[in-house]
């Protein structure tokens, strides 16, 4: 399996819509794809169509040693869903204190799942430093950084990059990582101003196009389920189908190597 760590580190960028999104795009292109929800806002599952009172997830799972494939969702688009679920404030912390305690949980928990070679993860995380993006990035085999093209988001991609740095670059399996600009209004000018800035700065590892806004992704939340199924002939739909692409060809690039899971 390759294990993609979706994080941002600033709220607002969409990075949960661009997951789900991406997941979907992966499925239908013949690949079996997880979509794994870390962040205890436990949004990820909507836009596949999971019950929205729903409370099972990977956090009840663990609490309870159950094993994952309990709390494992058919979604929409084909894409299994692994959501976080929905615990009371002092399981949420005992659920932390457990993963801060046991940094290989992530990657220990997803190999009971015996995938395939080719079969890919989606995980979502929290904006900026939590104990769930550490613990996904100590799983990545690569690393999508979601921005905007705005000042603030410019501003944080150092402190992203130094927690990638710290837990998943010095492993022999993390492949990389690559940038996504979401939410993209060229009609602005301080937007084509910041994405010239962007792609000076961070070259061949940013995706060659960007996400433009669309009100379409709103409207398909509001339905429980993804862009691509909603409006397939949106302009934002075509971009993810791009973007997609180079997410598969980066991953299909990546060499197979052990987990090495302690």
């Amino acid at each position: 399996m390759k294990v993609v760590t979706v994080v941002s580190a600033k709220g607002g960028v969409g990075k949960t819509t661009l997951a789900a999104n991406l997941a979907s795009v992966l499925a239908a292109r013949g690949r079996r794809v997880i979509a794994l929800d870390l962040d205890p806002q436990n949004a990820l599952r909507l836009h596949f169509g999971i019950p929205l009172d729903s409370i099972d997830g990977i956090s009840r799972a663990t609490l309870a040693a159950d094993a994952w494939q309990t709390v494992m969702f058919d979604g929409v688009d084909g894409v299994t869903v692994l959501p976080y679920g929905a615990v009371l404030e002092d399981d949420r912390r005992r659920f932390e204190a457990y993963v801060d305690r046991e940094p290989q949980w992530l990657a220990q928990s997803l190999d009971t799942l015996k995938l395939d070679t080719n079969d890919i993860v989606i995980v979502d995380t929290p904006p900026g430093s939590s104990v769930y993006t550490r613990t996904a990035l100590t799983a990545a085999n690569f690393a999508l950084n979601v921005v905007l093209a705005d000042a603030a988001s410019y501003a944080a991609i150092p402190q992203m990059e130094r927690m990638i740095e710290a837990y998943a670059t010095p492993r022999a399996n993390f492949a990389g990582t690559g940038y996504v600009v979401n939410q993209v209004d060229q009609t602005r000018q301080l937007t084509k101003d910041v994405l010239k800035v962007l792609r000076n700065m961070l070259g061949g590892k940013m995706f060659p196009g960007v996400i433009h806004l669309d009100e379409g992704v709103s409207e398909s939340l509001a339905c429980d389920t993804t862009l691509i199924h909603y409006d397939p002939l949106s302009q934002a739909t075509a971009d993810l189908r791009a973007c997609g692409e180079w997410l598969l060809n980066s991953v299909d690039a990546m060499p197979v190597t052990s987990r090495n899971v302690a």
